[in-house]
């Protein structure tokens, strides 16, 4: 069904805690009712209640009293339930997972999560936090933006965050700028509109005016950001740590998450249909496949570049408005993160989690990249301000599953009770610090020889590598930051003739909606010095040399890259079952899918029972009955990746003349997905829903044809249903119709069709 994440009764604790220690040490904070009580109490002075029907009054008629603490307290709670959202990011999902190593690199950093042989293969227990960025909490998830990807790693050592994006640069160079940048990009003082989105004369007159934003401009336009789903998105770090050795080594590094399932997008069409089918289409998505066991998984890669290395190349890395290009430094892949536990609480997880840039654990440093430098400062300090207070660390979902002492003490929300000393040094020789005896001595070296030498580093605690730092305090900028076009052709140049053409749309777009002639025309300079074919208005503009760069790797710009991976996993197919359908085909239909790891939802004319082909309407207890997610008016084809329509009797034959119907079949075509039908609803598809699209005769003598992503079985038989168990045991016989059928759902989108005569 529909996963919505209803709260339910709980009689007994789940029988499996995933084997995460982040998530046992949770659930003794987790109240489940009833089995920790059903007993209602008010919320403050925590007594048991009677009555939370009817609040106390002078008479059947009479005033309210304000005497009855129980409606007192329960509105008043209610009053204060709302607490800040976060500036940017504030529309989020959230998903617990663990995080495996498999190939540590201690010859890098002695960070032990990434480092310690004995922790290959075991599960390091996770968070993850799914953004958008400029919209507000409650907006739609399919705008256009950039989203975030911040994870948590809860390590023995600390809680250790990359609280990056799924874009690997971006729009500023330094820290400072980042406040107007967002100023730009939201919605309007006076009537605070536009909503969730950049296609309005404040944005693109600040990017206009912000030559550095260039690159990053490329990426907002692309695919990129319209993700098809939080599963089948890259993630970056997007800034330049550093990683520390045993020895105190210094290595830069960019961090990297590729997608088991691949990198892949909506169409625009699709993206803006969704802001009405379904707002929280991305949250719902990421949910019902977690509920379904198909559980998403990342692989983590670092770039490694070494101090000798920082300065020979053309760009600078402390530059975030530019990628490292895979040529000069690959990518080295270490570990596997798989999120495969939903929130018990939407509010007490996703919402209070905390992520700072500025948490790390030993052996990982900061390096002097401008924009990390004011990140650390501000993503701290705003959750002061969201979270009530300094003691933000203490809410669950943010408590490490290190076992610590400290000094500070008070401040609102205090939610442990510290019982040790509060000062240090003191007589009790308690905490400690790493390197000096309690107490003796001032803890500092004299000079720069005696703090290499007397600087020790040690993995079990938080030991900053001494490093050099020279130069004249201003404002100033290395002189490498200042170029800003190359990298922006680089990717312009690394994608598709499609996927340009969509950045092209997107631009037509979003210039489109500005009324500003001056901000239309500035932007068109910027776009012209990405490449010759963005033009997207008529301006008379001098042409800009494009030298022709492009970038391939790994993580290779285009999502229609051979290195992108292409498969049905994780795929949502609907079914059409409306009454009368063929169960013969459906039923092994649903469980093939199910157990090549895609999602099958069932479509059907009542939520509800679904009737087969000589079951007798309201005779629910009949054999091949299946029960439905969704009905026709309920959903829209948008929200699936699939459809098949299998054969039925006259009465199935009829329902599909519905026109609700027929524009499910329209706008899959449109948005280039793939549509399998058998027997009769081949000849519908033919003359009904794509009529002079298609050349299909319904008397075709093949058993299956295959046109650009339609998979259409004319010929195929009511009793041929081994075609679908063929494809979970042994070797896929690719002449089965089954298996063309997956391959088309594999492909994600057909892009060789011409939709322009479709109507959809």
């Amino acid at each position: 069904m529909s996963f919505t994440g209803d709260g339910v009764a709980q009689h007994s604790r789940p029988s499996a805690l995933l084997n995460s220690a982040k998530v046992n040490q949770l659930e003794e904070v987790t109240v489940r009712v009833p089995l920790d009580g059903d007993a209602h109490v008010s919320p403050f002075a925590q007594a048991k209640v009677d009555n939370l029907d009817t609040s106390m009054r002078a008479g059947p008629r009479g005033p309210t009293s304000i005497d009855d603490p129980v409606a007192r307290e329960r509105i008043s709670h209610f009053d204060h339930e709302r607490i800040p959202e976060r500036v940017v990011h504030a529309r989020g999902a959230g998903a617990h997972g663990v995080f495996t190593l498999h190939t540590p690199i201690p010859e890098v950093t002695c960070a032990k999560v990434l480092s310690d042989p004995s922790r290959v293969g075991q599960p390091i227990p996770t968070f993850v936090r799914f953004s958008t960025v400029m919209g507000e909490r409650g907006s739609a998830e399919t705008c256009r933006d950039v989203r975030g990807f911040a994870t948590r790693f809860y390590t023995s050592e600390g809680n250790w965050d990359i609280v990056g994006n799924n874009i690997p640069v971006f729009f500023v160079q330094d820290g400072i700028k980042f406040v107007d940048l967002i100023h730009a990009g939201k919605p309007a003082p006076q009537l605070s509109i536009p909503q969730a989105q950049t296609a309005h004369d404040s944005f693109w007159d600040f990017t206009s005016l912000t030559p550095e934003s260039t690159h990053m401009t490329a990426w907002q336009l692309s695919d990129y950001t319209i993700p098809r789903s939080y599963r089948m998105m890259k993630g970056f770090g997007v800034n330049t740590y550093v990683f520390v050795n045993a020895e105190g080594k210094r290595t830069f590094v960019k961090f990297h998450w590729k997608p088991h399932l691949g990198s892949h997008a909506l169409t625009w069409d699709e993206a803006l249909k969704l802001q009405g089918h379904d707002p929280d289409f991305l949250r719902r998505d990421l949910a019902e496949a977690i509920e379904a066991g198909a559980y998403p998984k990342w692989e983590l890669g670092v770039q490694l570049i070494t101090e000798e290395q920082e300065l020979t190349f053309e760009f600078d890395i402390l530059d975030c408005t530019k990628w490292v290009p895979e040529e000069l430094v690959p990518i080295k892949w270490i570990g596997t993160m798989e999120l495969n536990k939903n929130p018990t609480n939407y509010f007490a997880e996703t919402e209070q989690v905390a992520f700072c840039t500025s948490n790390i654990v030993p052996g990982i440093d900061y390096s002097n990249d401008p924009l990390l430098q004011l990140r650390n400062f501000s993503y701290f300090d705003t959750q002061i301000s969201r979270l009530g207070g300094p003691n933000f660390s203490s809410l669950p979902i943010n408590r490490s599953l290190c076992p610590f002492i400290s000094t500070a003490r008070d401040g609102m929300h205090q939610h442990r009770i510290p019982a040790g000393p509060h000062y240090y040094p003191n007589r009790f020789s308690t905490p400690n610090v790493e390197g000096m005896e309690h107490g003796k001595g001032q803890n500092y070296a004299t000079s720069a020889e005696k703090v290499k030498k007397d600087t020790k580093i040690n993995p079990e605690r938080l030991t900053l590598a001494p490093y050099e730092v020279s130069g004249t305090r201003g404002k100033i900028r290395a002189a490498r930051f200042a170029e800003v076009t190359n990298q922006a052709q680089m990717f312009y140049n690394s994608l598709s003739d499609i996927e340009r053409q969509h950045m092209v749309d997107a631009a037509q777009f979003e210039l489109g909606r500005c009324d500003d002639r001056t901000v239309q025309e500035r932007m068109m300079q910027r776009f012209n010095e990405i490449g010759k074919n963005s033009y997207v208005l008529a301006v008379d503009i001098p042409e800009h040399p494009n030298k022709g760069i492009k970038t391939h790797g790994a993580q290779a710009f285009s999502m229609l890259d051979s290195e992108n991976t292409f498969t049905a996993v994780g795929r949502k197919v609907g079914i059409f079952v409306l009454d009368g359908f063929d169960s013969t085909q459906v039923t092994p239909l649903v469980a093939a899918l199910t157990a090549l790891g895609c999602i099958p939802q069932l479509i059907g004319s009542r939520k509800g029972p679904a009737y087969p082909s000589g079951v007798r309407v309201g005779d629910f207890k009949a054999s091949g009955v299946l029960q439905t997610n969704w009905t026709t008016e309920l959903c829209r084809s948008t929200l699936f990746d699939a459809l098949f329509f299998p054969t039925g009797d006259a009465a199935y034959a009829k329902s599909l003349e519905a026109g609700r119907v027929i524009h499910f079949v329209r706008e899959a075509y449109g948005h280039f997905k793939p549509i399998a039908a058998v027997g009769v609803a081949v000849p519908w598809i033919a003359h009904k829903c794509l009529p002079g699209v298609l050349d299909v005769k319904a008397d075709a003598t093949e058993a299956f044809s295959v046109n650009k992503g339609l998979v259409l079985g004319q010929n195929i038989t009511n009793e041929d249903s081994s075609m679908w168990s063929k494809l979970t045991k042994g070797p896929k016989d690719a002449a089965t119709f089954g298996s063309a059928f997956i391959d088309a759902c594999a492909a994600h989108r057909h892009w060789d069709r011409d939709v322009s005569g479709v109507a959809f």
